[in-house]
């Protein structure tokens, strides 16, 4: 329990960092002592601003993380002489930690000796890895090159050697035309609306999780207390609404930090929404979850964060006592809303689009759900009268979101099985794990069986019999799609899609249409057969990906202009199949940052970002087989506008009248 406490005060401290500008809280300073024509003292200074520290290379283990030294070039060029020494410390007891911990304050100085191995040396190049603290911690990796003779530093440019240098340029396309990809994203159909809809799904997260015990019975609480404590009803209203808005900024400063992981790689956060290992993760966590809502443990942050909260917003009163009391709310119901959070952060990671602007507006829905009670009961106090009394009902909805749970882990071990080629979760093998659990979930809705936390066995009421016989229906729909009975478009994206099964598949392709998972091989079958190329960046564990297919590409009318009309080239951008050795190599952006390409995804998201400027899958390019682009790039859209953007392409490359007599 202790690392997710560790893990949730480093993503705050990230926020923080985020809410910083680049004034960083130690001034850093350096110096050469030459001992000896082969030995010297490299000596590091660090002014530390008023009320902040750094920890020592010496804290506590379990603690906050130790400032660690690398010396890249050690053993080549010299060696090091004993440990890096440091100056004066201080010990302090750490309330979160439950350790002791060390560090600096004011100043620090640290001291490393060295001999040189080779006599030409010029200069040493040290990395610092350290955390600088004053209410939260600032994780730095900072980087020191001494001159041993006083010369100027020379900084030495990465580079790629002549085999990588030509394997990247085989990735760059001589497009004509490229102009019209530029309209895009202009005319791609429903990225406004996949915002709307996951600021939809996150204003439904939080509603739910305003019937939850942790969070239903503030509300009369909290609005009683803004209303009777101020002594104009005017006062009371607004203190109301403003701590309303607090809450909805509080959901929003939480989605900040993805935007950093964002501006540093346009891949970084499909490369984490895909990793095999992190979906792993993710399945064991929301597993951990489920069994939270269950019944079986309690979800909390340490004690002493709400106190201290609380402490404060009584102290420092007006606005910013008000912003505290959220900050309270926010972290006593964190055994609630933690879970559903959670299953947010899993939902927008699986969306279509810009992974952090998805969960920005999430968050955003989410804190709106949640403030709008406090707002509307506050302008309207006889409503408070209306509202349900608590009682077992809460712990029904609980353990309905802990099943929900148990279904949203089962697509993250989904997503983790499809990237890694595993074939363990096959879509029949998932759908059945589905069945059960609603199955299950029906039996216990309508009393069959009971959970630790249920209260006393009471009649069921209309609405749990209602939803225990939905959840029934629901299974019954899965039984039917596993039996081919009907189809399961209502779960596209959800469940593996058809070609991953447990039964013989003609093609690996979706659809059964021919498709080619290499582009030279593709572009030569193109030229050779005279068609154009639809490029189709896909994605394993791309849940939008799966819904164009079984959604739009089946249509009647789109599937033949497909099949007849186009050659199929599907990059999976999330394929974490490694190249062979010979095909592995170091790709350098044109900022100068080097990237070693190594799996099958990391060559083709590459690939996508450098000719075509995106990372999100969906996206779709129509070219003909001499790289002219036929018609702006299009994501996830309706199957009407799918067919008219397609025969588009066509007409532009030529090849309508060849498509429709296919077609006849």
């Amino acid at each position: 329990m202790r690392q997710v406490i560790i893990y949730i005060v480093l993503f705050f401290n990230m926020l923080y960092i985020f809410s910083q500008d680049d004034e960083n809280p130690v001034l850093w300073s350096q110096e050469v002592n030459k001992i000896s024509d082969t030995e010297y003292d490299l000596i590091i200074k660090g002014s530390i601003y008023e009320g902040w520290h750094v920890y020592s290379q010496f804290t506590a283990e379990g603690g906050s993380l130790p400032s660690e030294f690398t010396f890249p070039k050690v053993g080549e060029d010299y060696e090091r002489i004993g440990k890096t020494d440091e100056s004066e410390t201080v010990t302090e007891y750490s309330d979160i930690f439950e350790v002791e911990e060390t560090f600096f304050k004011q100043k620090l100085v640290f001291t490393q000796k060295i001999r040189l191995l080779k006599p030409d040396v010029r200069q040493i190049e040290v990395n610092l890895f350290y955390q600088v603290c004053k209410e939260v911690c600032i994780p730095v990796d900072k980087d020191f090159v001494f001159s041993l003779d006083g010369g100027a530093v020379l900084l030495e440019e990465k580079a790629v050697d002549a085999r990588s240098q030509s394997f990247g340029d085989a990735l760059k396309l001589d497009l004509t035309n490229r102009d019209l990809l530029k309209n895009g994203d202009d005319n791609a159909v429903g990225s406004g609306n996949g915002l709307w809809s996951i600021f939809i799904l996150g204003f439904l997260g939080g509603l739910i999780a305003l019937l939850t015990p942790c969070v239903f019975p503030m509300v009369p609480l909290t609005v009683s207390f803004f209303t009777k404590h101020s002594q104009k009803k005017s006062k009371g209203i607004f203190n109301a609404l403003l701590y309303g808005f607090f809450i909805v900024l509080i959901y929003f400063l939480l989605s900040l930090p993805f935007h950093v992981f964002d501006s540093i790689d346009s891949q970084i956060l499909n490369t984490i929404a895909t990793n095999v290992w992190l979906n792993i993760a993710f399945f064991v966590i929301f597993v951990f979850f489920a069994f939270s809502f269950f019944g079986y443990y309690e979800l909390t942050l340490p004690s002493s964060w709400a106190n201290k909260m609380d402490a404060a917003s009584s102290s420092l009163g007006g606005a910013l006592g008000i912003f505290f009391m959220a900050v309270t709310l926010a972290i006593v119901s964190f055994s609630c809303t933690g879970p559903i959070l959670g299953g947010l952060l899993g939902s927008t990671a699986l969306a279509e689009g810009d992974v952090a602007t998805n969960l920005s507006a999430g968050m955003t829905g989410f804190g709106v759900a949640l403030a709008l009670p406090f707002a509307l009961f506050a302008l309207f106090p006889a409503w408070l009268n209306s509202l349900p009394k608590s009682g077992g009902w809460m712990t029904t909805v609980k353990v309905v979101l802990g099943f929900l749970e148990l279904a949203l882990a089962l697509k993250f071990l989904s997503n983790a099985d499809l990237v890694g080629h595993w074939g363990l979760l096959k879509r029949e093998v998932f759908l059945v794990v589905w069945i059960l659990l609603f199955l299950i979930m029906g039996l216990y809705l309508f009393g069959v069986f009971r959970f630790p936390h249920d209260g006393p066995r009471q009649p069921l009421s209309n609405t749990r019999k209602m939803l225990g016989a939905a959840t029934m229906g629901f299974a019954l729909y899965l039984i039917m799609g596993v039996g081919k009975v009907i189809d399961l478009k209502l779960l596209s994206g959800l469940p593996p899609p058809d070609f991953y099964s447990i039964f013989e598949q003609q093609s690996d392709c979706p659809l059964g249409i021919d498709c080619f998972k290499d582009f030279g091989e593709g572009v030569a079958y193109a030229k050779s057969v005279d068609k154009p190329i639809l490029l189709d960046f896909t994605g394993w564990a791309c849940a939008n990906c799966r819904k164009m297919e079984e959604n739009v590409w089946s249509d009647p009318e789109v599937y033949p202009l497909l099949k007849e009309g186009y050659v199929l080239i599907s990059l999976y951008v999330d394929d974490s199949a490694e190249l062979p050795k010979e095909e592995q190599f170091d790709f350098k952006f044109e900022s100068g940052r080097v990237k070693t390409i190594e799996t099958i995804g990391q060559k083709w998201g590459t690939f996508q970002t450098l000719n075509f400027g995106a990372a999100s899958q969906p996206y779709y390019v129509l070219l003909s087989p001499e790289m002219e682009v036929l018609n702006m790039a299009i994501q996830s859209t309706d199957a009407e506008t799918y067919r008219e953007w397609l025969k588009k392409g066509l007409q532009n490359h030529g090849a309508m009248a060849k498509t429709l007599e296919f077609m006849r």
